[in-house]
């Protein structure tokens, strides 16, 4: 009954007295993204959401625009500043997010909304991570959020949405506050970003140089 009827209202309701309470704040983290890596001040990209549909999620840029000689971005490790590292670690570039909930595209809790490259990449069993609306925070980030293997990762998504409920949601959504503050999880051990998903197959695909930020 909650997962049909009452959860997409609570998304927002909560959603929109979280918009409106930290009005105050997103507007200063604009400015603030204004002045030290200018424009666009938002990071828009395509991510999968329910049941594998697209649709543009919003976060507040972390990394500059900065080139090489070729016209190619430089690598995440030179174009992530120290200011993005602390939009990062406190979780503030995701607030943006706040208006996908509102929309209807995400929702307060549920596996994250990830690559639309990564939907051929998925075994039948990872693709069930579908069958929720991608969440702001869901079952692996109060489990490890980027410092687990993206097997690790799927297993928990499902495990979510065979078991989603009231009760589970509002304890992930404490859970995950208590993360934020204790900054658990934010990078994987072997790069500033989580490292781009290439398949659990023997005969792994290759998914280009995009990468989530």
């Amino acid at each position: 009954m909650y997962k049909k009827f009452l959860k997409r209202p609570m998304d927002m309701i909560l959603s929109l007295l979280a918009i409106i309470i930290l009005s105050p704040m997103l507007i200063a983290v604009a400015i603030m993204v204004k002045c030290k890596l200018g424009s666009p001040v938002l990071f828009k990209q395509k991510r999968a959401g329910f049941k594998g549909k697209l649709f543009t999620m919003y976060k507040f840029r972390t990394m500059t625009q900065e080139k090489d000689e070729q016209g190619k971005l430089l690598p995440d490790s030179m174009r992530l500043t120290k200011f993005g590292k602390m939009l990062r670690s406190t979780s503030l570039d995701e607030l943006p997010e706040l208006y996908n909930i509102f929309i209807g595209d995400m929702s307060l809790v549920g596996p994250r909304p990830l690559l639309a490259q990564y939907l051929e990449l998925y075994n039948d069993h990872q693709k069930r991570r579908h069958e929720v609306r991608p969440g702001l925070s869901g079952h692996a980030q109060v489990n490890g959020r980027n410092a687990i293997s993206w097997e690790e990762k799927f297993d928990l998504d499902v495990e979510y949405v065979d078991h989603v409920s009231f009760i589970g949601d509002w304890k992930i959504i404490f859970l995950t506050i208590k993360k934020v503050f204790l900054k658990e999880g934010i990078h994987s051990s072997a790069s500033v970003t989580m490292e781009p998903f290439k398949g659990s197959s023997v005969e792994k695909k290759k998914i280009g140089d995009l990468k989530e930020e």
